[in-house]
């Protein structure tokens, strides 16, 4: 499936059905009054999300929307009947702007959630609502008001309480396999993933906790460069960051800095989210062993956190290292 996290639609409500001016016709009554009815109301355009949608690949193809239009009156004072709404469905996540003036709407996180986008427009009254002591036979209707027509921009940000981030090949895919029945492209080269990858660890007690493997960032992110910063957004709505370093790197210390500071300049809170760090490929390493703990004391005495050693494609440390998850993601709700 093709990730696409970011397009623009236009909606527009059904306009609402004309008035009509009628008269009563019936036997013995010469002189029968006003019994024009009112146009119905115009459909809504309407935004649901949902919990099985994962990107809005569907409106790369469908980018116009129109809800229908609502029934002109009838006579005998009959309501016309009312244009059916537009519900178009939309991934849990979706952030939705005004793309003329760049408002925010509405953030569509709760399955089901339901947000009118585009107004159906009212219904034209019909001549008998003029009926008065001073016009007795009102020969004039009002038409139906246009609905209301936007253009928007949707954002997807992913839902996931835990956002693995890192710089490329750090093994944050391979950790995401080894923990979760995601199958990302794994692959021993830069920017092997080119979308995020969400996955379903399972706790002791069930439970599970969606995962988000975030493409690589690498220097300048936040500025546009590489590929991360299409994604850092993804990370906005996560709880806490599993920072994977690469102990095969030439200076893994550095490689920490990096994302620190370009967590620093995306702003948004991400550089006070609480994370946890881990050193990967420590069964790849050639060094000793001795080199991979110093490195973790350094990165512990810098972090102020616990560094953990691990290797996900050995599967090494991945019971620890998801225990502090869980003790993180407990602590928050107690928090809260």
């Amino acid at each position: 499936m093709q990730f696409i996290d970011r397009t623009e639609i236009e909606v527009e409500a059904g306009k609402g059905g004309d008035g009509i001016v009628a008269f009563r016709r019936e036997k013995y009554v010469p002189a029968g009054g006003p019994a024009g009815g009112n146009g119905g109301r115009g459909g809504s355009v309407i935004l649901k999300a949902v919990e099985d949608l994962q990107t809005l690949l569907d409106f790369q193809y469908n980018r116009r929307f129109k809800a229908d239009d609502g029934k002109r009156g009838g006579p005998k004072n009959k309501t016309g009947a009312s244009g059916s709404d537009r519900i178009i469905e939309v991934p849990c996540g979706t952030v939705v702007y005004d793309a003329n003036t760049l408002e925010l709407m509405v953030d569509l996180v709760t399955p089901n959630q339901e947000f009118c986008v585009a107004a159906g427009g009212k219904g034209g009254l019909g001549n008998s609502h003029f009926l008065s002591n001073q016009n007795r036979a009102p020969d004039y209707a009002l038409p139906g008001l246009p609905g209301e027509s936007r253009r928007l921009r949707l954002e997807l940000k992913l839902l996931a309480e835990v956002g693995i981030i890192g710089l490329p090949n750090a093994g944050k895919s391979t950790l995401i396999s080894a923990v979760s029945s995601a199958r990302p492209k794994v692959a021993d080269y830069p920017f092997t993933t080119l979308i995020p990858n969400l996955g379903v660890v399972r706790k002791p007690t069930g439970d599970g906790t969606v995962f988000a493997d975030i493409p690589g960032l690498i220097e300048g992110a936040h500025r546009g460069t590489g590929l991360g910063h299409e994604f850092l957004r993804h990370i906005e709505r996560t709880r806490i960051l599993l920072h994977m370093i690469d102990i095969t790197d030439t200076d893994p210390i550095a490689n920490y800095q990096i994302i620190q500071q370009e967590l620093i300049a995306y702003g948004r809170g991400l550089e006070r989210r609480r994370q946890i760090l881990a050193i990967n490929k420590i069964d790849a390493a050639g060094d000793s062993e001795e080199r991979s703990k110093a490195i973790a004391s350094q990165l512990e005495a810098i972090a102020g956190v616990r560094v953990f050693l691990i290797s996900a494609v050995a599967r090494i440390g991945l019971e620890a290292l998801l225990q502090e998850v869980w003790r993180f993601l407990d602590d928050l709700k107690t928090e809260e």
